[in-house]
This record gives C-alpha cells, sequence and structure tokens, in this order.
C-alpha cells in the first residue's frame, strides 16, 4: 500500500492506493468486516503499471477491520477503518468515585468507557480528539444535561486531552 486514509468524516471517501507485482492485470478489492463475512466497499482493476486506487463515499459511521483482497487470493490488511461523526460531549468522575454504574460496576479513577441514554450496555465507540484515539464501552446511563450526546469518564476525558465540554468525534 503506498497510501490509505482510514479515519474518515462521515460522507467523506476512504481511500486505499496501492500496487502490485503480478505477472497480469488483477482486480483488488476494498473490504470491510460487518458481522461475520466481508462486505465489498469498492473494486479496481490493476493497469500495466500493477497500480489500483479503490475509494467509497461512506454514508455511516463505523469502526471496523478492513483489508484489500487480491482476485488471485491474497489479502492485505490495512487495519481499522474509523468513520466518525461530530457529537456534543461532558465528562464525570471526581465527586461520583464509588457510585454504581447504570450498566453494573463501581466507577473508579481508572473506568474507562462513556454514559450514553439509549445505546445498549458494553457497546464499543470509538472516540478522537485531535490524533488521540481511544475505543472504550458503554458503561453507564446519561447524560442528563440538555444537547450531550456522551459523557466520557474522567480516565476517558484524560486519555483524550478532553476538558469541559464540547464536540468530539464518535464511530461505532
Amino acid at each position: 500500500m503506498s497510501a490509505k486514509r482510514m479515519n474518515v468524516r462521515l460522507g467523506h471517501r476512504v481511500t486505499v492506493a496501492g500496487r502490485v507485482r503480478a505477472p497480469g492485470p488483477v482486480t483488488a478489492a476494498l473490504q470491510v468486516r460487518r458481522g461475520s463475512h466481508w462486505a465489498t466497499l469498492d473494486r479496481d482493476r490493476t493497469g500495466a503499471s500493477g497500480r489500483y486506487l479503490l475509494r467509497d463515499r461512506v454514508r455511516r459511521t463505523m469502526s471496523t477491520r478492513a483489508r484489500v483482497r487480491l482476485s488471485d487470493g491474497t489479502t492485505r490488511s490495512l487495519g481499522r477503518l474509523n468513520v466518525y461523526r461530530y457529537a456534543n460531549a461532558s465528562w464525570y468522575g471526581p465527586g461520583l468515585y464509588g457510585n454504581r454504574l447504570g450498566c453494573g460496576g463501581t466507577l473508579t479513577t481508572g473506568s474507562m468507557g462513556v454514559a450514553h441514554k439509549s445505546l445498549p450496555c458494553g457497546t464499543k465507540i470509538t472516540l478522537r480528539k485531535g490524533r488521540r484515539v481511544v475505543r472504550v464501552r458503554v458503561i453507564d446511563r446519561g447524560p442528563y444535561v440538555y444537547g450531550r450526546e456522551f459523557d466520557l469518564t474522567a480516565a476517558t476525558a484524560q486519555r483524550l486531552g478532553f476538558s469541559g465540554h464540547g464536540a468530539i468525534q464518535v464511530a461505532n
């Protein structure tokens, strides 16, 4: 792979460019993991130079594994594809340590997770603030302030470099 763009805002394009050293034309496919199978987002046939360009405009948030599959049967892992949207968030913690969480367990200084009103407990969420990315689970219910979608635990907010309240990028 010569270039790949794997952290993408919702509605923008994921792009993977590469080159194959094969004697003839090869078909390359960009695939993402959906449940128990691989779904193809785009295909490209290599030319005489062996180069391919795979792109797709993503229209839903996701955080999933991605790969390039070649027609000769080989695959190349690309890592994780994160398609983000913006959401308002705040954080909580001090003064609440020792209290029970809505999804079971107790809030501690090292608890990594988020509170959300409707996502099922245990749902994995990928959060991004600047260049920092953290993947956590829904561990509590909330927030109970109008206009905010997520409450980050103090440990999660610290890992992201997030303070106060504001916009973060979210993929689930």
